[in-house]
């Protein structure tokens, strides 16, 4: 694979990640569980920080 499909990859991961996140973090505001609610905001707030490297690294469309 070339490092271009692998990059994308990768991105769509944490991509999907981060809207499972999100639809946590929605499930547990909702239900009212502010414990719950805590772990989710933490988990979206590592997969947002996971996606900076992935996104400043991706490379060139030649490649």
């Amino acid at each position: 694979m070339s490092p271009r499909v692998v990059w994308a990859f990768n991105f769509t991961g944490w991509i999907l990640f981060t809207f499972s996140a999100v639809g946590f973090v929605w499930t547990t505001w909702r239900a009212g569980d502010m414990i719950g609610l805590a772990a989710s905001l933490f988990f979206l707030i590592a997969c947002l920080v996971f996606l900076v490297p992935v996104w400043a690294h991706r490379p060139g469309r030649r490649d």
